[in-house]
């Protein structure tokens, strides 16, 4: 060709990248297309069809509440529990997943109150089962707003047949699972302190209160020593408490024989209400001093004080009189409980108002009854937080009438400051003040709860079922035999189960399941099964709305039971009972699930909440756990690491992000974060898992454009170039990642290496070699068919190892790649054959990029100074002065390695000025340019461009692939 001629148009020769798959993703428009298509297409029936016969996998969902808009933890759970259930899909199982609801319990009762509030209607007016058909109502609407939001979220399941708990045969199977327990004897009636939350006028289970701080009054008290020895007579106890208006249900005061007390005399005082000159006080000795400095008065020791003094004290009431009551006696007792790091070293002892209290006083039950002293523990509160009759002076007959610890709206009453004025009245204070500190607050309501003595329903932790286990030592076991991801979990739960007092089940409210039983006067429940399949029979038809319907009573008992006798309990359970029992209504009672489950996933504060309550009911039941594995998550924090709040407007909603961005960024985020533990979500983290998102999206839309050229040519493993072979390798070693990866729940590795190796291996180096052969090779090419069979190879793993966590995206490009296909979720992870690993041929390589690294450093700065403008404009000379190293480059054509049009390797040391880098010392290069004239198909600069006289403005290769093309120049 002359220089004159025109230049011949190659562009239509080349095999250029072809596709219709956009570099932009638009995923805010096209997932809810995809949403709609697996609607259409009824993909979940499709995933069952298809796993039919296969092993089960089962996930147990966890129900979330079912009373407003997902959140971002509510993502975070639904995202990784689809991970988890695809990821078993794709591997030969046959995982289903039945989403569920939690339906019953205070938050919806709360909110239908709230509209009584506004209408100004009272509950208490409306018949219950009118009422309980609005929560009904309230909690239908919910799910069906949340089923939308999380298959927006890509979240793939039986959404036309999820569990709920208060589905009519939901109730009955919890009622039913309550009646077991009773019948083998660990239910029983019982009076102890509960968390009371007098704004919503029930008891609390430990998983229903969260803590903050709060400012309390804090008083010593002094009780006048009444009895014991001679050297004490006349003398007080000292002690301390944060509760001020426990003083009136007091019945003793707890020490600890492992601490040494003393008398103390007052020498000084500068207060106008508390001790006087030589008053004498009986303190620990290590707090006496502290205490002196309380209230403002200097001591002189007297004599130290033995344990054995200490147990034959007996005090009087501080307020005695008052009301004209608390005459009782106050006996001093021996508990393990008693610190000597803050008070006084004794402890105030209210049995009715604090578990370890209760406990002291129950264990000397017997004891105090020989002694004379009466047992019994009084109500001194009610349910409205207001005082009873058990605490004279302060309730319902005092002045101004009952005194309140915490009003209807959950702020602070009177109570403290009648008690503390009470005591200064008898001169029984010793000294007062405030303390910050952390105390329990209903989570729902958010305002402080009281301790309080209530008759209420237990479950047993320590009695014997009859076998020699008990529901604590069951627990401990299935623990024990339970897989913890991450493992921290197991001593976690270990320590709350090893600790936690008896279950109470018993709420004082309308929305729920019944305690479906009949007891008498003394709490003797009536075990009568065909009482029992009456009820359950009513409640399978009718729902838990028979127990509260008219009639109801006689319907039940029948005729062969004392209808006076058995009273119907009106209470509801605990809804940590309801969804501790979601086992039994889904996963034993559906056929396309199993029991147990093979995993429980939920935040890490479901130790105490739903993985502890289906412990213990699994395990009072069916004497195992009904899971063989934990997993937890941490929870979603702001880009600083601070707790997510409306009132700070650091919120992030998966609504905001999937309208923004596209669920699969969320879901993206999800799979690169440790997820066990606590985690930040803001724009700046958002942005940077868009941006990882694009180079992946560029490299499978890359594979997509260049397979469109793909016939489906075979090419023998061992005929393959060694580039190629060396791609299988690492196909094979990411297969086993991935599957180990899968199998650990380990996400963040899957996610973190398939990215790496996407722009690191594939875009970086392999796809960088092999443009050129790709491109402009001829279609007999060994290397270029060989190329293609690995890309091939390589999307169909990329793409499917990647679907369960980014689903939209993979099933977007896999009927791009194949448009008669259903659905990539109905494919299976490729098989990776056992042959493609090659280690030493990847140590070979290893090698080989290690010299490549120091020539594509140099050619950059090359690039950089403008001396070149692509590497194919050079042709360096590479000193290889390690002969491992040059071995590794025999017989490989290290140019087209390089991307270069020609290089020289040369053994020696390179020159000074050689481009080095240190961590390959012994590697220099020194650039060149190449010689040659530029092919115009190519662009690489060779000496035989021209050779071929039909085309003589391209190389050799070039003309050859022009010839097989048919192409006339």
């Amino acid at each position: 060709m002359t220089e004159t001629a025109e230049k011949i148009d190659y562009s239509s020769t080349l095999y250029l990248p072809q596709t219709e798959f956009p570099m932009r993703a638009g995923l805010p428009q096209k997932e809810p297309e995809i949403v709609a298509r697996w609607q259409k297409m009824e993909l979940y029936k499709k995933l069952r069809a298809s796993a039919a016969g296969r092993e089960k996998f089962v996930l147990h969902d966890g129900p979330p509440y079912a009373n407003g808009n997902i959140h971002i933890g509510h993502a975070l759970n639904k995202i990784l529990k689809d991970v988890i259930n695809r990821s078993f899909q794709m591997r030969g199982f046959d995982a289903n997943y039945v989403p569920g609801w939690d339906c019953h319990g205070l938050p919806i009762e709360w909110k239908i109150e709230e509209k009584y509030r506004e209408k100004g209607r009272n509950k208490d007016e409306v018949p219950v089962n009118e009422f309980r058909k609005e929560c009904r109502d309230f909690a239908s609407g919910w799910i069906q707003v949340q089923t939308e939001e999380f298959k927006r979220l890509g979240i793939e399941g039986d959404f036309a047949n999820p569990y709920t708990t208060m589905n009519f045969h939901a109730e009955a199977r919890i009622a039913g699972e309550l009646m077991k327990i009773a019948k083998a004897g660990q239910l029983y009636r019982g009076s102890k302190p509960v968390m009371w939350s007098v704004v919503e006028r029930t008891a609390l289970a430990e998983a229903e209160v969260e803590y903050a701080d709060v400012e309390s009054d804090m008083i010593w008290v002094k009780f006048p020593i009444a009895e014991g020895p001679d050297a004490l007579a006349g003398a007080f106890v000292v002690i301390w408490t944060t509760t001020p208006w426990t003083i009136p249900g007091n019945r003793a005061i707890a020490y600890s024989s492992r601490y040494a007390y003393g008398l103390y005399e007052v020498a000084t005082a500068e207060n106008d209400y508390g001790p006087q000159p030589g008053e004498k006080l009986v303190f620990a000795k290590r707090l006496a001093e502290e205490s002196a400095a309380k209230a403002k008065v200097t001591f002189n020791f007297v004599r130290d004080i033995e344990a054995g003094e200490l147990a034959a004290v007996i005090c009087a009431h501080p307020l005695h009189g008052l009301g004209g009551g608390y005459a009782f006696k106050v006996p001093l007792l021996d508990g393990e409980h008693v610190t000597d790091d803050a008070g006084t070293g004794f402890v105030h002892t209210a049995p009715g108002h604090g578990r370890e209290d209760f406990e002291a006083w129950m264990d000397s039950a017997r004891a105090l009854e020989a002694r004379g002293i009466s047992s019994a523990i009084p109500f001194t509160v009610d349910d409205a937080g207001y005082f009873t009759a058990d605490a004279p002076g302060f309730g319902p007959d005092a002045e101004g009438g009952a005194g309140r610890v915490i009003d209807d709206k959950g702020k602070k009453g009177d109570a403290n400051d009648r008690v503390i004025k009470a005591l200064i009245a008898r001169h029984a204070l010793f000294a007062r003040g405030r303390l910050k500190h952390s105390y329990p607050h209903s989570w729902r309501s958010k305002k402080p709860v009281i301790f309080r003595n209530t008759p209420q329903w237990f479950v047993y932790m320590d009695k014997d079922f009859g076998d020699g286990t008990t529901l604590r030592s069951r627990a401990l076991s299935a623990i024990d035999e339970t897989r913890f991801v991450p493992g921290a979990g197991q001593n976690r739960l270990r320590a709350m189960i090893e600790q936690r007092p008896d279950w109470v089940l018993s709420r004082q409210r309308a929305w729920g399941v019944p305690i479906a039983i009949f007891a008498d006067d003394d709490g003797k429940i009536l075990v009568d099964d065909e009482v029992n399949a009456r009820i359950l029979d009513a409640f399978e038809k009718e729902g838990a709305d028979a127990w509260f319907a008219e009639g109801a009573k006689e319907r039940f008992l029948g005729d062969a039971h004392d209808h006076g006798r058995w009273h119907q309990i009106m209470d509801i359970l605990d809804v940590w009972f309801d969804s501790g029992s979601t086992h039994t209504f889904t996963l034993e009672d559906r056929a396309d699930l199993k029991w147990p489950a093979d995993v429980y996933l939920e935040g890490s504060d479901q130790h105490r909440g739903w993985f502890h309550s289906s412990l213990l009911e699994s395990c009072a039941t069916h004497g195992r756990a009904p899971y063989k594995a934990v997993i937890t998550h941490g929870f979603t924090m702001d880009e600083k690491g601070e707790k997510m709040s409306k009132s700070k407007g650091n919120t992030v909603t998966p609504q905001e992000v999937m309208k923004d961005a596209g669920a699969d960024i969320l879901r993206l985020w999800v799979m690169t974060t440790d997820y066990w533990e606590d985690q930040r979500l803001g724009k700046t983290i958002i942005q940077t898992n868009i941006d990882a998102y694009r180079k992946l999206r560029n490299t499978i839309r890359w594979m997509l454009g260049t397979l469109a050229h793909d016939k489906g040519e075979m090419v023998a493993l061992a005929d393959m170039p060694e580039l190629e072979q060396l791609m299988l390798h690492r196909l094979a070693e990411l297969d086993r990642l991935v599957r180990e990866s899968y199998d650990a729940f380990d996400f963040k590795r899957i996610a973190r290496s398939l990215i790496d190796f996407s722009n690191v291996e594939l875009s970086a180096f392999y796809f960088d070699i092999r443009k050129d052969a790709l491109y402009c090779d001829a279609p007999s090419s060994l290397r270029r068919r060989a190329a293609l069979q690995v890309i091939r190879t390589q999307f169909d793993c990329l793409v499917t190892w990647l679907a369960p966590m980014l689903p939209f995206t993979m099933e977007e490009a896999w009927l791009s790649r194949n448009p008669d296909a259903a659905s990539v979720h109905l494919e299976q992870f490729p098989a990776v054959p056992a042959e493609w690993r090659n280690d030493a041929l990847a140590e070979k390589w290893r090698k080989i990029r290690e010299v490549r690294k120091v020539v594509t450093g140099a050619l950059e700065i090359e690039r950089k100074d403008k001396r070149i403008g692509s590497s194919l404009e050079a042709a360096p000379v590479v000193h290889v002065a390690d002969p491992e190293l040059r071995r590794a480059l025999d017989g490989q054509d290290f140019a087209e390695i390089c991307i270069t049009s020609a290089i020289r390797i040369d053994g020696s040391e390179g020159p000074d000025g050689a481009f080095t880098l240190s961590e390959v010392p012994t590697v220099s290069v020194v650039p060149q340019l190449a010689e040659g004239r530029k092919c115009a198909r190519s662009w690489r600069i060779t000496s035989d461009v021209g050779s071929d006289p039909l085309y003589p403005d391209v190389s050799a290769r070039d003309a050859q692939a022009l010839r097989e093309l048919g192409f006339k120049a």
